[in-house]
């Protein structure tokens, strides 16, 4: 059995991302790691984590109702998004990963980085990158 990573957030991109992955799951017949990543730190408190708990509850139930085979882990380790995408996708030797784009402008871009385009080149393994809906 082949495993997809797909990197989750409770936004249009985390969504577009978990719903092209579990479709991908179900055709391969592979099993669903989603990672929700934190950096941590006075930016993603108890409440945070809380409420985070109670939409990964949420995403377990619709991949359970869906019959796609998962695991659900949410990363607080102060790690960038992309470097826990990329972990996880070594340790269980992932043949696919899953990201969500959305639409930045240049500056935005430039200041705040792009997780995606470092996932797209530091994977070992193919990426699929989907985009949100409007």
């Amino acid at each position: 059995m082949g495993v997809i990573v797909v990197g989750y957030v409770a936004k249009p991109e985390g969504l577009a991302a978990l719903r092209a992955s579990a479709e991908e799951a179900k055709r391969r017949g592979a099993k669903l790691v989603v990672v929700n990543s934190h950096r941590g730190g006075r930016e993603f408190d108890r409440a945070d984590g809380t409420e985070s708990e109670s939409q990964l509850d949420e995403v377990r139930s619709q991949l359970k109702a869906a019959g796609v085979e998962n695991e659900i882990r949410q990363l607080v380790r102060g790690m960038d998004p992309a470097e826990d995408l990329i972990s996880v996708a070594s340790e269980v030797s992932a043949d696919l990963i899953v990201i969500g784009l959305r639409r930045r402008s240049p500056v935005g871009k430039l200041i705040l980085g792009s997780n995606a385009q470092r996932i797209l080149l530091d994977a070992s393994c193919p990426v699929l990158a989907v985009k949100a809906t409007e």
